[in-house]
């Protein structure tokens, strides 16, 4: 049966990928920025994931005011990387794994929840900058990745707990997959930051160190918390943090598993003007 070894959360800040792209990462700005994925390359060498289930949101690039599904999951095979205004990313080509996400889709769905499912989509920032950050510059991705879409561009945005009750459906049926896989479940987006408006470059320290130890610690109790705290306490786009609580939900010890093991954190202020956050949880063997 098909497992999940590990979680892992970050930021997908357009500004890294560019920085990524341009060959700036040992600039004295972002070099700290990007010091804080180099534990993850060996990391995922020795982890060696076949699929990562990647949860991420488009922003306005693929979706649109005509059409904003709450939760989409990519069933095609593959994604190529989206136009954002500037031309794609040149990075490699999203390669999908139909089978598992079509399993996903079949069980969640049966589980109530509604998904869209998307056969052709190009994916944006939201997605290929957590690749790059934790894989660097390939060739070729080095596993296969399920895009997961959600709607926290325009509201209403789903609530945490409907978000941390979707990983657990989610966790479900990987794990009820017939084929040995090894699989992550990442969620991106984040942390606190407003890009308009009279707060706009708000970043809040406290609460999202705060929200690091809560997400590890106690997240059936974050998953309560309101999204107008997101949205007060870490800024409009700070909402993208119930991201993050999909991927927790998919973790065993949500669901009476041991508690899995802290591998990696990191934080850091500014990239741009928003809070960086990491951290990978692997699943006690």
């Amino acid at each position: 049966m098909a497992r999940i070894t590990a979680s892992l959360y970050t930021s997908h800040i357009p500004a890294i990928g560019a920085a990524f792209d341009l060959g700036r990462t040992h600039e004295d700005y972002w070099k700290p920025v990007f010091a804080g994925y180099d534990f993850d390359k060996d990391w995922m060498k020795r982890q060696k994931p076949d699929v990562v289930v990647l949860v991420y949101n488009d922003h306005a690039t693929a979706f649109s005011l005509a059409m904003i599904p709450t939760f989409a999951i990519m069933t095609g095979p593959e994604f190529a990387p989206a136009d954002e205004g500037y031309g794609a990313r040149p990075v490699p080509t999203v390669v999908g794994h139909p089978e598992l996400a079509a399993h996903i889709a079949s069980e969640v769905i049966q589980q109530d929840f509604d998904l869209t499912m998307v056969n052709e989509i190009d994916v944006d920032h939201g997605l290929t900058v957590p690749l790059s950050c934790v894989f660097g510059k390939v060739d070729a991705w080095p596993c296969k990745v399920i895009p997961f879409a959600v709607n926290v561009v325009v509201h209403p945005a789903p609530s945490g707990a409907r978000c941390f009750a979707l990983g657990q459906a989610i966790g479900r049926a990987i794990r009820s997959y017939p084929e040995d896989l090894n699989v992550q479940v990442w969620g991106t987006g984040g942390m606190s930051h407003q890009l308009q408006g009279p707060r706009a470059g708000l970043i809040n320290r406290e609460w999202d160190n705060a929200f690091l130890d809560r997400l590890i610690d106690d997240p059936a109790g974050l998953a309560r918390m309101p999204n107008i705290d997101y949205v007060r306490e870490a800024g409009s786009e700070g909402i993208e943090l119930v991201m993050w609580l999909i991927a927790r939900g998919a973790m065993a010890d949500v669901a009476g598993g041991p508690k899995p093991k802290v591998a990696h954190r990191f934080y850091h202020v500014p990239a741009s003007n928003t809070a960086v956050g990491h951290l990978i949880l692997e699943e006690a063997v």
